[in-house]
């Protein structure tokens, strides 16, 4: 029996989890099941649930929830040897004053630098910061926005051409593209700052950065998200992992009608290597 959490894949038994914990009764449909398809949006505790009672889980969502938020893939990125930008990790703006005081000095990177707060999808919470006074004033603004630490990352700024690749996992495959920002002196390259998709340029590259995330995924067991890289030009260096980005826009691979399909059929392969079927 296939068991589908996902409003948008039929199993052969379907239920919904969207806004709650799960309880007993969805216990009781996980431990019959041979496999269960969980929504992007599930919850920790729905997840956990699901991988305890079941031995077929899609999608495996296991480090997205033992390394959360920006931080948490900071760490992800440290462990598994992936280039990244050089980055600093707080707890909170205190963290942050007690190491570098109220003038930022000592820096382990030149500015300008890239602040991240923990959590923020679409470019929300990531700023350029051009200078030690700026930073501080943002720094204490973070620190102002709610009555306990809230975790952020500062990382060196790397210069890449004004666009960013986006590698899109759904199951076993890849698909990849570039979003170029062409409005001089914006620095974020997502779609909601009005950077644009090319699918095209730099085939190369982008083949790259499509093996370097197939391998990203082999050793994590990541197998839906949105992967954002940095290339280095035309260069050899190995691609720069920026975020893991479990919500992703669809934009890039041709709308959401286009992504469910791709989605369905992923999940569909996955259940036939497995030797299952949903019969819905």
């Amino acid at each position: 029996m296939i068991l589908s959490f996902h409003p948008c894949y039929e199993g052969d038994e379907n239920r919904l989890c969207a806004g709650r914990d799960p309880g007993p009764e969805d216990r009781a449909a996980m431990e019959r099941a041979s496999a269960v398809i969980l929504p992007q949006g599930c919850r920790a505790s729905l997840y956990r649930m699901a991988t305890r009672c079941c031995p077929h889980v899609f999608p495996d969502y296991a480090v997205r929830f033992a390394f959360p938020g920006k931080t948490g893939q900071i760490r992800l990125f440290r462990r598994m040897g992936v280039s990244h930008p050089e980055s600093e990790v707080f707890s909170g703006a205190k963290a942050f004053f007690q190491k570098y005081g109220t003038r930022p000095k000592g820096f382990l990177f030149s500015f300008p630098v890239v602040f991240k707060r923990d959590w923020g999808g679409e470019g929300e919470g990531v700023f350029y910061v051009e200078d030690p006074d700026t930073l501080k004033a943002l720094v204490m603004r973070e620190g102002q926005r709610s009555n306990h630490e809230v975790p952020f990352v500062i990382q060196e700024y790397i210069p890449a051409g004004n666009r960013s690749l986006r590698v899109v996992v759904i199951g076993d495959s890849l698909y990849s593209y570039w979003r170029c920002q062409v409005h001089p002196g914006r620095f974020l390259t997502n779609l909601a700052a009005d950077a644009v998709i090319d699918a095209e340029s730099d085939p190369r590259l982008q083949r790259m950065g499509r093996e370097a995330v197939r391998d990203f995924c082999n050793k994590t067991g990541v197998n839906l998200a949105g992967l954002d890289l940095l290339m280095h030009g035309k260069g050899s260096a190995a691609p720069v992992f920026l975020e893991i980005n479990y919500f992703f826009g669809r934009k890039g691979l041709g709308g959401s009608l286009r992504y469910y399909t791709l989605l369905t059929q992923a999940i569909n392969r996955w259940l036939s290597e497995l030797g299952l079927k949903s019969h819905a």
